[in-house]
């Protein structure tokens, strides 16, 4: 595969995956073309003209050669200037042909609020009227933007540049594969399920939550308690960019969600899932990423590619390679 395939079938996989459904991502990108040919001329030269085939403002490849061959990654869950530094060690011995990062960096980063809208329409599934979604996310994501506009974003871009690696973060679409994949099996195994309890131990039946278990930062119950029964379960906390905004555990909670799902929480969110009744499971952080990169990775392993994991990424293959 080249890397301009790589990147390509990650948006794929990740629209796939998309809670939204794949018809919502056409007509997301048609808004987007609508958008671009209605500008001046000098407009369109600011204008992100990735947003034509990705929809995911968080998720950019940073090469000058996309149509080279890969044969061998650097991957983790973050990468920064180390890691493209531990990539140049490498390659002194076996080459590195692209580093892969899931958590975004360069412009991916500055624009990492943009993917937030998602979660209105997410929220809108699970019984939250949209306007009211919309309205509390607004004020989040104007949050997120203040907090992300003095961050040094090219550093890792910049390294990657000197030391002549190619660099690719894939946040979204990696956070839709592992949300889709949790989701199906809680789906798969319903019958199971009564309390809190119950979606814990499903979760540690999962080879990473297993794994992280042992690190000390494992699934675990932030709001509620193991023996309370679940209601209904929603998916709200794992994919959409970061955290939302604190006042929808209240609209949650009016729409019948009794359980989300998420990746981490802050004790501001935590403190209004508690004062709403919501109880909020916090699988893991890293080791959800990891999952979401799992599942994509063995995509690129089918294909012959070598996988080498570093930053926090816990890699574990759900294929067996033909002999």
């Amino acid at each position: 595969m080249t890397i301009k395939q790589i990147y390509e079938l990650a948006i794929k996989m990740g629209v796939e995956a998309d809670l939204r459904g794949k018809k919502r991502i056409q007509n997301i990108l048609k808004k987007n073309k609508e958008n671009f040919d209605s500008l001046k001329k000098e407009e369109k030269e600011e204008f992100d003209k990735e947003t034509l085939t990705n929809p995911y403002a968080d998720s950019r490849l940073f090469t000058d050669q996309p149509d080279k061959r890969v044969k061998r990654i650097l991957t983790g869950i973050d990468i920064e200037t180390e890691e493209i530094l531990l990539a140049n060690e490498l390659s002194k011995k076996k080459p590195i042909d692209l580093v892969l990062a899931h958590h975004p960096t360069g412009k991916a980063l500055a624009g990492l609020h943009e993917v937030m809208d998602m979660q209105a329409e997410i929220l809108a599934q699970y019984g939250v009227p949209i306007n009211v979604a919309q309205n509390l996310l607004h004020v989040r994501i104007s949050e997120v933007t203040r907090k992300l506009n003095p961050v040094n974003h090219n550093e890792a871009v910049d390294a990657a540049k000197l030391l002549d690696f190619s660099l690719m973060c894939i946040h979204t679409p990696i956070d839709n594969l592992v949300t889709q994949f949790i989701k199906k099996l809680l789906e798969k195994n319903e019958n199971k399920i009564e309390t809190v309890a119950d979606i814990l131990k499903i979760l540690k039946s999962i080879p990473e939550y297993q794994l992280a278990a042992r690190e000390k930062a494992g699934p675990s119950l932030f709001a509620g308690k193991s023996d309370n029964f679940t209601g209904k379960i929603a998916m709200t906390e794992m994919t959409g960019g970061t955290e939302g905004s604190k006042e929808i555990y209240e609209k949650l909670s009016q729409a019948g969600i009794g359980t989300v799902i998420g990746m981490h929480m802050s004790e501001e969110h935590k403190v209004e899932a508690e004062k709403h009744h919501v109880n909020a499971i916090m699988a893991g952080h890293i080791s959800s990423d990891s999952i979401g990169m799992n599942l994509f990775l063995d995509e690129l392993e089918k294909r012959g590619i070598e996988v080498i994991p570093c930053s926090g990424l816990i890699r574990v293959k759900r294929f067996r390679r033909r002999k």
